[in-house]
């Protein structure tokens, strides 16, 4: 079957008309260049739903001045085939002047959630992470959409945001896909020379050691420590933060006394690099399924 791209809201909002009531509409929201991580996310969905969309939108709103939205990687035709080869109904794949006709002057903004971490390096990257989700899922109307786990943050939020505003849609998270020496999938790995993409997979090395840190520790600072001592050894990195924060919060923590997710960004050249871990802590026991990963 091949997948069917739309362009339009209007047009989308015909076919979504057209659906029966007792379809289960799935969306996978991406800015296109798909790769495994997302193949994860749509193979997910199509099991679990009679008929799927994806959307493709670089969305200008959550990149700031300086930050790579000219050259965030675009290619219609392979993201096509891509979903294609994976049984989606539909590519919803509007240009900026249909999803922003006018300059924008409505905006959601999750607060405290979207404040530190990736937060406070990317200002204003929330609010327009919030505001283009919310734009889909009004668009699209889902019963079900798929976020992965990698961006940890952004699932906080979204999921905070569909809570706080009542919207109904279940946000179903999607553990992260890596790669054989443990690098979680991005559209950004493409930039990587050989020689950084070798040095890359010590971000999930340094959380692999903070993990278990924190299971012998409860104080944070050591289990930081831990993954600091990793990236140190690599002198192309650049740490802009590591942290260990509560996984619905995304707040730091003063003590380790449960669950906790440990998240880091690093950079190596010009490519800025996110992964994360979920962490039992000291022997605590996580809900069933959130520790899972899957590698390609």
């Amino acid at each position: 079957m091949q997948t069917c791209i739309i362009e339009t809201i209007s047009e989308f909002k015909k076919w979504r008309a057209a659906l029966r009531q007792d379809q289960t509409l799935g969306l996978v929201p991406t800015m296109g260049a798909l790769h495994s991580g997302h193949g994860y996310l749509i193979e997910s969905a199509r099991r679990e739903c009679a008929r799927l969309v994806v959307s493709l939108f670089v969305n200008p709103l959550q990149f700031a001045p300086g930050e790579d939205y000219a050259t965030y990687p675009r290619d219609l035709e392979s993201d096509l085939a891509f979903c294609t080869g994976r049984g989606v109904d539909i590519l919803f794949a509007p240009g900026e002047q249909e999803m922003y006709p006018r300059p924008q002057r409505t905006f959601a903004n999750v607060e405290v959630l979207s404040d530190g971490l990736c937060g406070q390096f990317r200002p204003g990257h929330f609010r327009g992470v919030a505001t283009v989700v919310l734009k889909l899922l009004n668009i699209v109307g889902p019963d079900r959409a798929y976020f992965g786990e990698k961006d940890a943050q952004q699932l906080a939020l979204v999921r905070r945001m569909v809570m706080d505003l009542n919207l109904s849609v279940e946000i179903v998270p999607i553990p992260i896909v890596r790669g054989e020496d443990g690098l979680a999938y991005s559209s950004r790995n493409q930039h990587l020379t050989p020689e950084q993409r070798k040095v890359a997979s010590a971000l999930y090395r340094a959380l692999q050691a903070a993990d278990r840190m924190a299971s012998v520790v409860e104080d944070p600072t050591q289990v930081k420590e831990a993954g600091l001592a990793v990236l140190r050894q690599e002198p192309l990195i650049r740490v802009e933060y590591v942290e260990v924060v509560d996984p619905e919060e995304m707040q730091p923590v003063e003590r380790i006394s449960g669950p906790v997710r440990i998240v880091g960004a690093i950079w190596i050249g010009s490519t800025r690099l996110i992964d994360n871990v979920l962490s039992e802590g000291m022997g605590k026991t996580l809900r069933p399924g959130e520790n899972k990963m899957r590698r390609k």
